[in-house]
């Protein structure tokens, strides 16, 4: 097969390998909050944080030379803010809504202002596995070259699964969630459980924001996000609270948004920003579609403060 007989295989091939990229911040972010989620505590500042992450990243790729240790560090960095957000909820009458918006200002800032100096330098990225190795058509090769993340992402989602419902961590963190009152009858610590799920989540909302930096777009700028860690919260509830169903979601997001690119590579330019909002209006019109009257968030964790 040469490149003149894969006409037909141009789009799909490119909203495929845009899934992929596009996805894999998400699948960390989305899974990070469900875990958040689980234990009655939501954390909006994860925009904050996928910025925090990104910037921290590509500083110390850069500094190091290792992307790997900037995964890390950026990992690190988003269980710092989630730390810091766990002990601010924790204070009585404190509201997790207005702690969170504070945290993605707080974030935001922090990652601008540290990364002035990173804006001109090159950091080394992540690698890739060419799995399109076998095709001498540049569009399957490029499609098929995912990165490792990727894949990461992919076993998060099972392990995180198997975590909740096989294990009894897994166990006491949803039975705080589901109702303080159970758990404290049963001697679970609940704020420490809810710290140190909130600290998870921010561990993987930090190495979704390395991945922006170091993968895909593969650079550092103030204007890298994009809101993805706020629709990382929308993305949850429509995943129902199950991490195999926001690894879909997260797939499903990032093939909408690699919709308008792709059909721009194929020399579609109309409506253009039109199919860039694809994903947000994809995923607003499924949420209502999926969204029953009589029980909107039936499975939502009891304790969670948009269900009570």
């Amino acid at each position: 097969m040469d490149g003149s007989s894969i006409g037909w295989l141009a789009l799909p091939l490119a909203i495929l390998g845009g899934a992929i990229r596009v996805s894999t911040p998400f699948i960390f972010v989305s899974i990070g909050e469900l875990i958040t989620e689980k234990s009655g505590r939501i954390n909006l500042g994860l925009e904050g944080t996928l910025m925090l992450g990104a910037m921290a990243g590509y500083a110390i790729s850069y500094l190091s030379g290792s992307p790997w240790l900037g995964v890390l560090s950026a990992g690190l960095a988003g269980m710092a803010f989630g730390l810091l957000h766990g002990l601010l909820c924790s204070v009585k009458r404190v509201n997790d809504t207005a702690i969170g918006i504070s945290l993605i200002v707080l974030g935001t800032g922090l990652a601008f202002f540290l990364g002035k100096p990173l804006i001109e330098p090159k950091a080394p990225p992540l690698p890739s596995i060419a799995l399109g190795f076998w095709s001498s058509v540049p569009q399957m090769r490029a499609a098929l070259d995912v990165n490792a993340l990727f894949f990461v992402g992919i076993a998060l989602a099972f392990v995180v699964y198997v975590f909740l419902n096989r294990t009894g961590w897994g166990l006491m963190l949803r039975t705080v969630g589901d109702s303080e009152d159970a758990a404290r009858a049963l001697g679970f610590p609940v704020l420490r459980v809810r710290i140190v799920a909130t600290m998870a989540g921010g561990f993987l909302a930090g190495i979704g924001g390395s991945f922006l930096s170091l993968s895909y777009p593969g650079s550092w700028s103030e204007g890298l996000s994009s809101g993805q860690g706020i629709m990382a919260v929308a993305l949850v509830i429509f995943a129902r609270w199950r991490s195999i169903n926001a690894l879909g979601a997260s797939l499903l997001f990032g093939g909408a948004g690699a919709l308008g690119p792709a059909l721009q590579g194929i020399g579609v330019t109309g409506y253009y920003y039109l199919f860039n909002a694809a994903p947000y209006i994809l995923t607003l019109a499924i949420m209502v579609a999926s969204t029953s009257r009589a029980a909107p968030f039936a499975d939502a964790p009891g304790e969670l403060k948009l269900h009570r």
